[in-house]
Protein backbone atom coordinates (compact mmCIF):
# COMPACT_ATOMS: atom_id res chain seq x y z
CA UNK A 1 0.00 0.00 0.00
CA UNK A 2 1.50 3.09 -0.61
CA UNK A 3 2.06 5.71 2.19
CA UNK A 4 0.86 9.19 1.14
CA UNK A 5 3.01 12.07 1.55
CA UNK A 6 1.04 13.52 4.00
CA UNK A 7 2.14 11.18 6.28
CA UNK A 8 5.48 12.10 6.12
CA UNK A 9 8.08 14.96 7.86
CA UNK A 10 8.06 17.84 6.36
CA UNK A 11 11.70 18.66 5.35
CA UNK A 12 13.15 21.45 6.01
CA UNK A 13 16.54 22.48 4.12
CA UNK A 14 19.03 22.44 6.65
CA UNK A 15 21.67 25.22 7.80
CA UNK A 16 24.95 24.10 7.58
CA UNK A 17 27.01 27.81 8.04
CA UNK A 18 29.56 28.61 10.24
CA UNK A 19 29.17 30.70 13.19
CA UNK A 20 31.05 33.79 13.92
CA UNK A 21 30.86 34.17 17.42
CA UNK A 22 32.90 36.04 19.19
CA UNK A 23 32.99 34.70 22.30
CA UNK A 24 33.92 31.31 21.92
CA UNK A 25 36.96 32.70 19.28
CA UNK A 26 37.71 34.69 21.91
CA UNK A 27 38.47 31.72 24.46
CA UNK A 28 39.98 29.52 21.36
CA UNK A 29 42.63 32.11 20.85
CA UNK A 30 43.32 32.46 24.70
CA UNK A 31 43.88 28.35 25.35
CA UNK A 32 46.17 28.69 22.30
CA UNK A 33 47.90 31.62 23.08
CA UNK A 34 48.34 30.35 26.83
CA UNK A 35 49.44 26.70 25.54
CA UNK A 36 52.05 26.79 22.53
CA UNK A 37 54.10 29.23 24.39
CA UNK A 38 54.42 27.34 27.41
CA UNK A 39 55.10 24.17 25.76
CA UNK A 40 57.67 25.07 23.46
CA UNK A 41 59.61 26.98 26.35
CA UNK A 42 59.32 23.28 28.48
CA UNK A 43 60.30 21.52 25.35
CA UNK A 44 63.31 23.87 24.63
CA UNK A 45 64.35 23.83 28.46
CA UNK A 46 63.53 20.48 29.78
CA UNK A 47 63.55 17.98 26.57
CA UNK A 48 61.05 16.14 24.73
CA UNK A 49 60.13 14.13 27.42
CA UNK A 50 58.55 17.07 29.88
CA UNK A 51 56.73 18.19 27.09
CA UNK A 52 55.95 15.53 24.60
CA UNK A 53 54.18 15.93 21.11
CA UNK A 54 51.10 13.88 22.61
CA UNK A 55 50.88 16.87 25.06
CA UNK A 56 50.73 19.57 22.06
CA UNK A 57 48.35 17.19 19.82
CA UNK A 58 45.65 16.29 22.98
CA UNK A 59 45.38 20.32 23.43
CA UNK A 60 45.15 20.96 19.69
CA UNK A 61 42.35 18.56 19.48
CA UNK A 62 40.73 20.40 22.67
CA UNK A 63 40.89 23.46 20.44
CA UNK A 64 38.98 22.02 17.47
CA UNK A 65 36.94 20.39 19.01
CA UNK A 66 36.22 23.58 21.12
CA UNK A 67 35.62 24.86 17.35
CA UNK A 68 33.73 22.52 16.14
CA UNK A 69 30.85 22.41 19.01
CA UNK A 70 30.93 26.33 19.32
CA UNK A 71 31.81 27.76 15.23
CA UNK A 72 31.13 24.61 13.24
CA UNK A 73 27.88 24.09 11.26
CA UNK A 74 27.10 21.61 14.91
CA UNK A 75 26.06 24.85 15.90
CA UNK A 76 23.34 25.88 13.64
CA UNK A 77 22.37 22.82 13.16
CA UNK A 78 21.66 22.33 16.77
CA UNK A 79 18.79 24.96 16.29
CA UNK A 80 17.29 22.79 14.20
CA UNK A 81 17.84 19.30 15.49
CA UNK A 82 17.49 17.97 18.65
CA UNK A 83 20.61 15.20 17.41
CA UNK A 84 23.03 17.89 16.42
CA UNK A 85 22.31 20.00 20.19
CA UNK A 86 22.79 16.73 21.92
CA UNK A 87 26.42 16.55 20.17
CA UNK A 88 27.17 20.01 20.81
CA UNK A 89 26.09 19.67 24.81
CA UNK A 90 28.77 15.86 24.73
CA UNK A 91 31.51 17.74 22.81
CA UNK A 92 31.49 20.60 25.30
CA UNK A 93 30.61 18.36 28.76
CA UNK A 94 32.80 15.60 27.84
CA UNK A 95 35.30 15.72 24.95
CA UNK A 96 36.58 19.38 25.36
CA UNK A 97 37.48 19.00 28.90
CA UNK A 98 39.18 16.07 28.14
CA UNK A 99 41.60 16.47 25.63
CA UNK A 100 42.73 19.79 27.18
CA UNK A 101 43.28 17.95 30.66
CA UNK A 102 45.42 15.35 28.99
CA UNK A 103 47.42 18.40 27.74
CA UNK A 104 48.99 18.98 30.76
CA UNK A 105 51.60 17.61 32.85
CA UNK A 106 53.35 18.67 36.78
CA UNK A 107 55.90 20.57 34.41
CA UNK A 108 53.70 22.39 31.74
CA UNK A 109 51.00 23.42 34.87
CA UNK A 110 54.40 24.75 37.21
CA UNK A 111 53.48 28.19 36.91
CA UNK A 112 49.76 27.88 37.83
CA UNK A 113 50.10 25.06 40.14
CA UNK A 114 50.63 26.53 43.48
CA UNK A 115 47.69 29.03 42.65
CA UNK A 116 45.76 25.88 41.66
CA UNK A 117 46.19 24.07 44.75
CA UNK A 118 45.33 27.30 46.91
CA UNK A 119 42.01 27.40 45.07
CA UNK A 120 40.99 24.05 45.34
CA UNK A 121 42.08 24.58 49.17
CA UNK A 122 40.29 27.48 49.82
CA UNK A 123 36.87 25.65 48.08
CA UNK A 124 37.10 23.15 50.60
CA UNK A 125 34.53 20.75 50.19
CA UNK A 126 33.19 21.87 46.92
CA UNK A 127 36.19 19.98 45.51
CA UNK A 128 35.44 16.91 46.83
CA UNK A 129 34.61 14.68 43.67
CA UNK A 130 31.07 13.84 44.40
CA UNK A 131 30.25 17.42 44.34
CA UNK A 132 31.65 17.12 41.02
CA UNK A 133 29.01 13.81 40.11
CA UNK A 134 25.75 15.68 41.46
CA UNK A 135 26.82 18.58 39.58
CA UNK A 136 27.26 16.87 36.46
CA UNK A 137 24.14 15.04 36.59
CA UNK A 138 22.11 17.90 38.23
CA UNK A 139 23.49 19.96 34.68
CA UNK A 140 22.51 18.13 32.36
CA UNK A 141 19.02 16.88 33.55
CA UNK A 142 18.24 20.71 34.81
CA UNK A 143 19.26 22.09 30.67
CA UNK A 144 17.06 19.05 29.06
CA UNK A 145 13.92 20.50 31.31
CA UNK A 146 11.55 21.74 28.08
CA UNK A 147 11.38 25.44 29.66
CA UNK A 148 15.26 25.47 30.17
CA UNK A 149 15.77 23.77 27.05
CA UNK A 150 13.92 26.15 24.71
CA UNK A 151 14.82 29.19 26.76
CA UNK A 152 18.41 28.39 25.67
CA UNK A 153 17.47 27.86 22.01
CA UNK A 154 15.26 30.82 22.38
CA UNK A 155 17.84 33.33 23.73
CA UNK A 156 21.11 34.30 22.60
CA UNK A 157 22.30 35.18 26.21
CA UNK A 158 20.69 31.84 28.02
CA UNK A 159 22.29 29.86 25.44
CA UNK A 160 25.82 30.69 25.72
CA UNK A 161 24.67 30.65 29.90
CA UNK A 162 24.26 27.02 28.67
CA UNK A 163 27.70 26.47 27.10
CA UNK A 164 29.26 28.57 29.70
CA UNK A 165 27.36 25.84 32.42
CA UNK A 166 28.43 22.57 30.42
CA UNK A 167 32.22 23.72 30.16
CA UNK A 168 32.48 24.66 33.56
CA UNK A 169 31.73 21.11 34.75
CA UNK A 170 32.89 19.41 32.14
CA UNK A 171 36.68 20.58 33.42
CA UNK A 172 35.40 20.24 37.13
CA UNK A 173 34.15 16.56 36.53
CA UNK A 174 36.88 15.57 34.40
CA UNK A 175 39.93 16.88 36.22
CA UNK A 176 38.65 15.21 39.54
CA UNK A 177 39.97 12.01 37.45
CA UNK A 178 42.63 13.58 35.01
CA UNK A 179 44.66 15.77 36.96
CA UNK A 180 48.10 16.28 36.76
CA UNK A 181 48.39 17.23 40.09
CA UNK A 182 47.26 14.64 42.32
CA UNK A 183 44.90 11.84 42.53
CA UNK A 184 41.22 12.50 43.72
CA UNK A 185 41.27 8.99 44.86
CA UNK A 186 42.91 6.12 46.62
CA UNK A 187 44.70 3.84 45.16
CA UNK A 188 42.90 1.21 42.96
CA UNK A 189 40.17 1.23 40.50
CA UNK A 190 37.46 1.32 42.50
CA UNK A 191 37.00 5.10 43.61
CA UNK A 192 37.16 6.23 39.16
CA UNK A 193 34.92 3.20 38.85
CA UNK A 194 32.08 4.53 41.43
CA UNK A 195 32.79 7.77 40.52
CA UNK A 196 32.04 7.39 36.59
CA UNK A 197 29.41 4.45 36.96
CA UNK A 198 27.55 6.61 39.46
CA UNK A 199 27.37 9.26 36.73
CA UNK A 200 26.09 7.00 34.02
CA UNK A 201 23.16 5.84 35.91
CA UNK A 202 22.12 9.43 36.54
CA UNK A 203 22.55 10.34 33.34
CA UNK A 204 21.74 7.09 31.66
CA UNK A 205 18.31 7.51 32.90
CA UNK A 206 18.16 11.06 31.31
CA UNK A 207 19.07 9.36 28.15
CA UNK A 208 16.38 6.80 28.50
CA UNK A 209 13.75 9.24 28.64
CA UNK A 210 14.39 11.07 25.65
CA UNK A 211 15.08 7.86 23.91
CA UNK A 212 11.75 6.06 24.69
CA UNK A 213 9.42 9.07 24.95
CA UNK A 214 6.64 8.63 23.22
CA UNK A 215 6.16 12.60 22.00
CA UNK A 216 8.14 15.17 21.61
CA UNK A 217 9.45 17.06 24.88
CA UNK A 218 10.10 20.21 23.52
CA UNK A 219 8.40 23.03 21.69
CA UNK A 220 10.59 24.92 20.33
CA UNK A 221 11.00 21.78 17.18
CA UNK A 222 7.70 20.86 16.99
CA UNK A 223 7.50 24.75 15.59
CA UNK A 224 10.04 24.27 13.20
CA UNK A 225 10.31 21.58 9.72
CA UNK A 226 12.27 18.81 9.89
CA UNK A 227 15.55 18.48 8.39
CA UNK A 228 17.20 15.21 6.94
CA UNK A 229 13.50 14.27 6.69
CA UNK A 230 13.68 13.65 10.40
CA UNK A 231 10.03 13.45 12.73
CA UNK A 232 10.61 15.46 16.14
CA UNK A 233 10.19 12.42 18.07
CA UNK A 234 12.64 10.27 15.58
CA UNK A 235 15.14 13.04 15.97
CA UNK A 236 14.32 13.19 20.05
CA UNK A 237 15.21 9.26 20.05
CA UNK A 238 18.65 9.37 18.01
CA UNK A 239 19.88 12.39 20.74
CA UNK A 240 18.82 10.74 23.47
CA UNK A 241 20.73 7.11 21.87
CA UNK A 242 23.87 9.58 21.52
CA UNK A 243 23.72 10.60 25.00
CA UNK A 244 24.03 7.15 26.17
CA UNK A 245 25.98 5.70 23.53
CA UNK A 246 28.61 8.79 23.88
CA UNK A 247 28.67 8.15 28.04
CA UNK A 248 29.22 4.71 27.77
CA UNK A 249 32.45 4.84 25.05
CA UNK A 250 33.67 8.01 26.93
CA UNK A 251 33.55 6.99 30.07
CA UNK A 252 34.59 2.85 29.78
CA UNK A 253 37.70 4.51 27.61
CA UNK A 254 38.33 6.71 30.45
CA UNK A 255 38.55 4.25 32.97
CA UNK A 256 40.88 1.90 31.01
CA UNK A 257 43.05 4.92 30.82
CA UNK A 258 42.92 5.37 34.49
CA UNK A 259 44.07 2.06 34.99
CA UNK A 260 46.70 1.87 33.11
CA UNK A 261 48.48 5.24 34.70
CA UNK A 262 47.65 3.43 38.18
CA UNK A 263 49.76 0.66 37.12
CA UNK A 264 52.40 2.53 35.55
CA UNK A 265 52.44 4.87 38.65
CA UNK A 266 52.67 1.64 40.77
CA UNK A 267 55.68 0.29 38.75
CA UNK A 268 57.69 3.50 39.17
CA UNK A 269 56.95 4.09 43.27
CA UNK A 270 57.96 0.36 43.27
CA UNK A 271 61.16 1.01 41.28
CA UNK A 272 62.04 4.08 42.95
CA UNK A 273 61.62 1.92 46.80
CA UNK A 274 64.19 -0.21 45.29
CA UNK A 275 66.46 2.42 44.43
CA UNK A 276 66.19 3.64 48.10
CA UNK A 277 66.62 0.38 49.21
CA UNK A 278 69.82 -0.73 47.57
CA UNK A 279 71.65 2.88 47.95
CA UNK A 280 71.14 2.25 52.04
CA UNK A 281 72.49 -1.22 51.76
CA UNK A 282 75.12 0.61 49.85
CA UNK A 283 75.92 2.78 52.67
CA UNK A 284 76.19 0.79 55.17
CA UNK A 285 78.13 -1.29 53.69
Amino acid sequence: MPVTTSLLPLAATADTSWTIEPGAILMILILGGLYLPRWWRVRRANGAAAAPIWRLASMLVGIGLLALALLSPIDALAEQSFTFHMAQHVLLLDLVPIFCILSLNKILLRPATRRLQALERSLGPLMHPWVAVVLYIVAMWAWHVPSAYDAALGNATVHVLEHICFLSVGFLYWWQLLSPIRSRFRSGAMGPLLYMVSTKVGVGLLGILLTFAPNSLYPYYEQREGIFSLSVVVDQQIGGELMVLEQTIVMGIALAYLLFRAIDQSEREQKRREALEDRAEQQRS
